[in-house]
Order: structure tokens, then sequence, then C-alpha cells
């Protein structure tokens, strides 16, 4: 089993700065990879940005250049920098884990945390 807690969310003006961090804990043997999806409302959920085992990283269309995915191992913590934020970024932000065992895939998921873009 894998937690995640999510922070850094907030309100920051159009052109501002963010960073969102996600801490895991319990056993992050078998975790494929890690990433952040956002979901405003009325919307689905969307890829944000995912991280591999091997630090290969992957963006959305809509965040590609403006924001950068990071991960300390030692703290097992995931890090999104945000920054040229746009009020389209406005979104609740989950912080995700894929776990790969035995040939199945287990997703984790945060709870959450708020980002909010005022232009």
């Amino acid at each position: 089993q894998v937690q995640l807690v999510e922070s850094g969310g907030g309100l920051v003006q159009a052109g501002g700065s963010l960073r969102l961090s996600c801490a895991a804990s319990g056993s992050m043997f078998s975790i494929a990879h890690m990433g952040w999806y956002r979901q405003a409302p009325g919307k689905q959920r969307e890829l944000v940005a995912v991280i591999t085992r091997d630090d290969s990283t992957n963006y959305g269309d809509s965040v590609k250049g403006r924001f950068s995915i990071s991960r300390d191992n030692a703290k097992k913590t995931v890090y999104l920098q945000m920054n040229s934020l746009k009020p389209e970024d406005t979104a609740v932000y989950y912080c995700n884990a894929v776990d790969i065992r035995s040939g199945r895939r287990y997703d984790y998921w945060g709870q959450g945390t708020q980002v909010t873009v005022s232009s």
C-alpha cells in the first residue's frame, strides 16, 4: 500500500508560480511511475506530468514548457513546479502513483490540492 499526501496548492495571480509536493509513504519498491493529474469543474481528469523510475518525464500538451516535474527519492517526494500560470490551470491537482505487481496495475491517489489562478 502507498499513501500520497499533496501540499502546496493555493491562490495565485496569472503569470505567477506555485510548487506542489506529493509525499509518499509505504512501500515504493514496485512503483513504476508517479505523476500529477488535474480536474477542473465539469471536466475530465487530465494528465499534467509523469516521471518514471528512470527519470523520464512526460507532460500534457497544455503545460509543456511551463511546468516541470521532479522527485527526491530520499524523501519519497514528487514535485510539480508550475510557472507562468494561467486561469485555465485552475483545478484540483491529484498526485498519482502506479504500482506494477505480477503484471497488474494498481493506481494510488492523493486527496487532491486546489490550485486557483486569478486573472
